[in-house]
């Protein structure tokens, strides 16, 4: 196997773990206005058939595509965009949440933008 290969298995992987989300129930959790309640903008929000939205949201509409894709289909930006959600999602549990109602908390909601959702583990 050569070291690309391995690489975009162990991502693949990663990403498997990282994201408890299914397609169709991080679909409807984009739709919510929850989610577009929090994210950050890098200057400029992103442009898509709803408007701006923020980074996490956009990378949110990325998982459900990758989700959806085949991995023998997937590209090397599928798998950057897979190693990108795999370090958010893991930096920011590692930020440990809230102590009180995580359940409606900006740190869940973003994560679950971002294909996560904590209160599943």
């Amino acid at each position: 196997m050569s070291k690309a290969a391995e690489s975009h298995d162990e991502t693949y992987a990663a990403f498997r773990e990282a994201v408890n989300m299914a397609p169709g129930e991080l679909e409807k959790w984009l739709d919510s206005e929850e989610s577009r309640s929090v994210g950050w903008s890098d200057g400029a929000k992103k442009e898509s058939a709803k408007g701006a939205e923020s980074v996490g949201h956009h990378q949110g509409r990325r998982i459900v595509e990758i989700k959806h894709t085949k991995k023998a289909d997937l590209t090397d930006e599928d798998y950057a965009d897979m190693r990108k959600v795999v370090g958010y999602v893991k930096r920011h549990l590692a930020q440990g949440g809230p102590g009180e109602d995580m359940k409606t908390s900006r740190w869940r909601y973003s994560l679950m933008n971002w294909g996560h959702d904590p209160l599943k583990d």
